[in-house]
Parts: C-alpha cells; sequence; structure tokens
C-alpha cells in the first residue's frame, strides 16, 4: 500500500525513527502510520476475515500487536462480545482509540498498552489474530510469544495469521528483502538500541514447529482470493492454530 502524496512520513522522519528503539519509533511514526506500506493491506484483511467468518462467530478477540487497529477492523466482523488490542507503543494505540470512536455498532472494544511476550489476560479469548508484527521478534523469542498467545485463549480458541509465500531466490523481491534485512543488521550492529526488524526469519517451517512445541494444533488455508503463484502454490496462506479442548 503506497502512501498517498503528502500524508506519509519524510525521510527524515523515517531516518529518526529507524535510528530509535522499536517502541520509540513506532511513537514516532504512528500519526502517520497508516499512510506507509507498513500497514497490512485492505485486501489481505478483507480476505483473512472472509476465511474466519465460518469458524465463527467468536465471543471476545485479542489483536496482538494491534499497532493503530487495522486488525481490529477484522475482529469487530467476526466476533459478537468484546475485542482487545494489545499493543507496547502508546502512540499507536491511541491512534487507535480515536478511529474506534468514529465505528459504530463495534463490540466492546478496549485498548492495552502491554509486551506481547507477557500478556496481561488470562484464558479469556475465543480468537486471537496478529497482522505483520513478527518480524520485530527474534527467532529465539517467538516459542515464548507463542505460549503467552496460548496461554489467554479458552480451550478450543484459535489463533489465525496471514503468511506470504517466500519470495523465489533471485527475484526482485528476494533481493529487496534481503537487502533490508542487512541493511537492519548492519544499523544494529553500530547502533543503539536496537532495531528488531526482520522480515525473512518468519519461515513457515519453523514457525509450524514452535506452534505445535507451545501446545497448538496447527492448519493452513489457503487465501485463495489472493491468488496463487506460477507453480500453482497460494500467495497467501492462513495458518490457524487451535488450542485443544
Amino acid at each position: 500500500m503506497s502512501a498517498p502524496q503528502g500524508q506519509g512520513p519524510s525521510f527524515r522522519e523515517l531516518v529518526v525513527q529507524a535510528l530509535s528503539s522499536v517502541e520509540r519509533g513506532y511513537d514516532l511514526l504512528s500519526p502517520k502510520f497508516d499512510h506507509t506500506a507498513y500497514r497490512t493491506s485492505a485486501s489481505v484483511l478483507d480476505s483473512v476475515a472472509g476465511a474466519l467468518r465460518p469458524l465463527g462467530p467468536f465471543g471476545s478477540g485479542l489483536d496482538v500487536c494491534c499497532g493503530t487497529g487495522a486488525g481490529m477492523g477484522v475482529l469487530r466482523q467476526v466476533c459478537r462480545e468484546r475485542i482487545t488490542g494489545v499493543d507496547f507503543s502508546a502512540g499507536m494505540l491511541a491512534v487507535g482509540r480515536a478511529r474506534a470512536r468514529a465505528v459504530p455498532d463495534a463490540p466492546r472494544t478496549d485498548w492495552v498498552r502491554a509486551d506481547a511476550r507477557a500478556l496481561p489476560f488470562g484464558p479469556v479469548f475465543d480468537l486471537a489474530v496478529s497482522f505483520g508484527a513478527f518480524g520485530h521478534f527474534l527467532p529465539r523469542e517467538r516459542p515464548g510469544l507463542f505460549a503467552q498467545v496460548h496461554s489467554v485463549l479458552r480451550p478450543g480458541g484459535r489463533f489465525a495469521f496471514p503468511i506470504v509465500a517466500p519470495a523465489r531466490p533471485g527475484s526482485r523481491p528476494y533481493w529487496s528483502l534481503l537487502a533490508f534485512d542487512t541493511a537492519m543488521r548492519v544499523r544494529n550492529a553500530v547502533w543503539r538500541p536496537p532495531f528488531v526488524m526482520y522480515y525473512r526469519t518468519f519461515r513457515l517451517g519453523d514457525v509450524w514447529k514452535e506452534l505445535i512445541g507451545a501446545g497448538f494444533e496447527v492448519e493452513l488455508r489457503a487465501l485463495e482470493d489472493l491468488g496463487r503463484r506460477a507453480d500453482g502454490s497460494p500467495r497467501c496462506r492462513l495458518v490457524v492454530a487451535t488450542r485443544p479442548v
């Protein structure tokens, strides 16, 4: 998603944000975040909502690392009672709260500032979702993150998130992602505080094993409306991890 001219952050603003911590960087970016390419596209959000409807309706839902609340719109469509967004950036949460006031007939909505690695909830949710946040967690942190999500779901509750097919080696997206990750590693080697944002470390095979290790039963659902690649494989899948009853 490209930013409308004049509404997205300037190059200087992006540099300042990139040289901050993850939390401070997103606080600074929050007023203009929805006009950047980092916000999950409407096509992905709509596709995930469509895939979740047959699995629901759900009572209560949690958006893990909710940012300004793009995923909260998905939860509003499939949850009847309560939805909660959790993020550690106060700035992103403030933007989400401001937008939520204008949404009519929404379920009860809460915005909670917390670290997803230490969620402040009991097992009270029927559905958890997350969009575009996993690059901010190092691979060694993911098992603990998934265990946290498992702990806040009721038995039978589901944890769902989209995962895009990896870029083909040698393709333009492959080299773009490699260059981005390399730049972030160089930045973190020479500058403090670190800014964790690695897009190439979230591999389906590893994630599958980590979800199983956290106690989930895992299945994949092709998001057909997002298309297929030349070899016939889906461009994007929905991971559905269920806490057993």
